[in-house]
């Protein structure tokens, strides 16, 4: 089992730059993958970002790509979103997740690949 616990959400102006954290605990592995999604108001759920854990390979949605960086610090086993460039589009709620199948997978972009989740933290940008 593992548990996911996000923080650092708010309401920041267009322009403006917050970071996301999750942190991590249980039973973790260095073939997992870490996701981050979003989900906009009336909106489904989106692929935000991606980090596998050993490697530090990583891959964004085209929306965030240059704008947004996933990181991690193995030793707090805590994965972080640096969001820069913030629009108003951007507001959603913001989960972290966990693939551990990875291995499997050339990339876990759906949902489906992920079996961990955290309760979500709010992301506001206003115009």
């Amino acid at each position: 089992q593992v548990q996911l616990v996000e923080s650092g959400g708010g309401l920041v102006q267009a322009g403006g730059s917050l970071r996301l954290s999750c942190a991590a605990s249980g039973r973790t592995f260095s073939t997992y993958v870490m996701g981050w999604f979003r989900q906009p108001p009336g909106k489904e759920r989106e692929f935000v970002a991606a980090i596998r854990w050993s490697g530090g390979d990583t891959y964004y949605a085209d929306t965030v790509k240059g704008r947004f960086t996933i990181s991690r610090d193995n030793a707090k086993n805590t994965v972080y979103l640096q969001m820069n460039s913030l629009k108003p589009e951007d507001t959603a709620v913001y989960y972290c997740a966990v693939d551990r199948d990875a291995w499997r997978r050339f990339r876990s972009v759906s949902e489906d690949d992920y079996d961990y989740w955290g309760q979500g933290t709010q992301v506001t940008v206003s115009s």
